[in-house]
């Protein structure tokens, strides 16, 4: 299985763009922060997630204030064929008020 529930700050919104075949994407950061128990000890989390949304999340994104806190599902995937970074595709994207 490949889902990620992930909650962070909106943050580094790249200007939308479009696929060859016209779909848009929108790329983003989250910057999560948290506080994880793993081996029985509280421990702070802190990471930047690079993220991507394509199609009708990619214009609901680009409406998203930088700065503003969201909740996101979907699943990890390669950058490119050639690349081992990894990028968080968005699935859901709700705002958190």
């Amino acid at each position: 299985m490949n889902r990620l529930e992930l909650d962070g700050e909106f943050t580094q919104l790249a200007e939308l763009r479009y696929t060859p075949a016209g779909i848009p994407v929108s790329s983003f950061v989250l910057k999560h922060v948290s506080e994880q128990v793993e081996a029985g000890m509280k421990r702070k989390v802190e990471c930047d997630v690079s993220s991507m949304a394509m199609g009708p999340l990619a214009l609901e994104a680009q409406n998203i204030s930088e700065g503003s806190s969201v909740k996101v599902t979907g699943f990890l995937a390669k950058r490119s064929l050639k690349s081992s970074q990894l990028v968080l595709h968005i699935q859901t994207l709700e705002r958190i008020i």
